[in-house]
């Protein structure tokens, strides 16, 4: 059965991953398309909804992003949102202008037509969050008014008729009190989608088509022991079993037992049929960052020695059919083959092949879904649920959360500090609600006095974030009680720590991790 498609065409904005989330929360899949995809495409596809998402230019200007006036006589509802709102007015006869005053943040909604499909279950009166210069000063033919605010006189505005709607403000952020239920509506009330896509129905198709393309082949995983390609690897096993051997490479940069929980579950006692072979390579990775400080630089021999244990590896193993990778959906676009607003960038899922491993073909199983989803694919697997719940964990590992060198004694301070804090924020009942958090070993060390000696031992930095889509984040407000306790354990229990920092920097100008 062919599924059902609502496409997101990318005009630039920042949230453009986050529509499409908002989307298959409906339980409808959804997929982001540049605004250059051609039109016959679109046709080939046949969606049944397009989204037209933000953008940061003024959709009047020559070289702004645009779209051809056949896009909304498909026949197709169309919804547009901020720019995507703008662009449809002005390519149907409506104008848009520079704003005298600029909504930037929180305002109230006030709706002017109730009955319309969109705004079904939608008060009065709610909160939104705006963002924009320009303006709907005139609507185009066919069209009215449905949402005003203060100072915006078309927060939404339809053609119901031609299906075609367009909402100033960003109903997918969670500050649009009411986004969501006016997405909802669009996807399954006027577009008319079922919304039967699940995560047991994926499972399900997956595993059906794992077994029709491999068939008989051998298929090599490399298995980190994150979610993805934990994730990855036991749907082929589901699928394929002992056709399937993963390669764990212990780097020695991994959070504290964290080899041995992997080696647990994907291990010969574990509950999965696949070969599993570990690789212990942490003294010859110590070897090779050995006076090396530089971020990147560490990053580069990290990934660059892992390729070549994998490849080492796989020789002894010999030809193969299919390569697994843990490819999700954000690797995806944020590489550039997805969307429009994409930072391009090289990610170890979607680039950085190993040179000489002999497979005809690449297996991505989790190519189609975000992060969450993939962790509710993990829970309908029966992966146990501190794996899927992991923290999200960078590919060079701890060797970017150790400002400056990397030797063993560091990994030691640094994995003891961080399973202590991961340890007191589960115990607070935080696990589940801040979207990242982790302990950092700085380079500054500093006097002390523990008991009646003089100390000079390093400092600990404590990082917790909020996030929606991992692009922005702001530090999490952690109870001082929580962070009173942690820091008096990793200085009691700890040796080499003195003092213990909480970083409050967002995001932008700091990044996630403290490299």
């Amino acid at each position: 059965m062919k599924r059902e498609l609502v496409i997101v065409m990318d005009f630039g904005g920042q949230y453009n991953q986050l529509v499409a989330r908002r989307v298959r929360e409906c339980n409808v899949y959804c997929e982001i398309y540049s605004y250059k995809t051609p039109l016959e495409k679109i046709k080939e596809m046949n969606p049944k909804g397009i989204i037209l998402t933000g953008g940061p230019n003024s959709c009047y200007l020559e070289d702004s992003p645009t779209y051809s006036k056949e896009l909304f006589e498909l026949g197709i509802p169309v919804l547009g949102l901020c720019y995507g709102a703008q662009l449809m007015q002005h390519v149907l006869g409506g104008k848009v202008e520079r704003a005298n005053v600029r909504e930037y943040g929180k305002s109230i909604l006030l709706v002017d037509q109730p009955q319309s499909k969109i705004l079904k279950d939608v008060p009065e009166t709610s909160t939104v969050w705006m963002s924009h210069f320009d303006y709907i000063s005139k609507i185009a033919p066919g069209f009215e008014i449905t949402t005003h605010t203060k100072d915006c006189p078309v927060a939404s505005c339809e053609n119901k008729e031609k299906d075609l709607y367009a909402i100033q403000f960003h109903p997918e952020v969670l500050h649009s009190e009411y986004g969501k239920t006016m997405l909802s509506n669009f996807v399954l009330d006027v577009c008319n989608c079922a919304g039967d896509w699940r995560m047991d129905s994926f499972v399900e198709e997956q595993i059906k088509a794992i077994k029709e393309k491999v068939g008989n082949g051998k298929v090599l995983c490399a298995l980190s022991g994150g979610v993805d390609s934990s994730v990855a690897a036991v749907l082929l096993s589901k699928a394929i079993g002992n056709q399937l051997t993963c390669v764990f490479v212990d780097h020695g940069l991994l959070r504290k037992n964290e080899g041995d929980e992997v080696e647990a579950v994907f291990g010969p006692d574990g509950n999965y049929e696949l070969n599993f072979i570990r690789v212990n390579a942490q003294e010859r990775y110590y070897e090779k960052l050995k006076g090396v400080t530089e971020p990147e630089a560490k990053r580069k021999i990290i990934g660059e020695e892992f390729i070549r244990v994998f490849e080492e590896e796989a020789k002894k193993i010999g030809a193969v059919d299919f390569l697994v990778q843990g490819t999700i959906y954000p690797d995806v676009v944020e590489s550039g083959l997805g969307g429009e607003s994409a930072v391009i960038k090289s990610h170890h899922n979607v680039g950085g092949l190993p040179d000489h491993v002999d497979f005809k073909e690449i297996i991505e199983p989790l190519r189609d879904l975000f992060k969450d989803e993939v962790r509710k694919v993990g829970l309908e697997l029966g992966i146990p649920e501190y794996l899927v719940f992991r923290q999200p964990f960078p590919g060079p590992g701890l060797g970017i959360r150790i400002i400056g060198e990397v030797n063993a004694e560091k990994v030691k301070i640094v994995q003891d500090a961080d399973a202590i804090y991961r340890e007191e924020i589960a115990n607070a009942g935080l696990d589940r609600s801040i979207g990242q958090y982790f302990a950092a070993l700085t380079n500054m060390r500093s006097v002390g006095v523990m008991g009646d000696e003089r100390t000079y031992d390093y400092a600990i930095a404590l990082r917790a974030v909020n996030t929606i889509d991992f692009m922005t984040a702001e530090a999490a407000e952690i109870p001082y009680e929580v962070l009173n306790k942690v820091m008096s354990r990793i200085i009691n229990e700890v040796r080499g720590v003195n003092r213990v920092m909480y970083d409050i920097t967002s995001k932008p100008p700091g990044t996630i991790e403290f490299e």
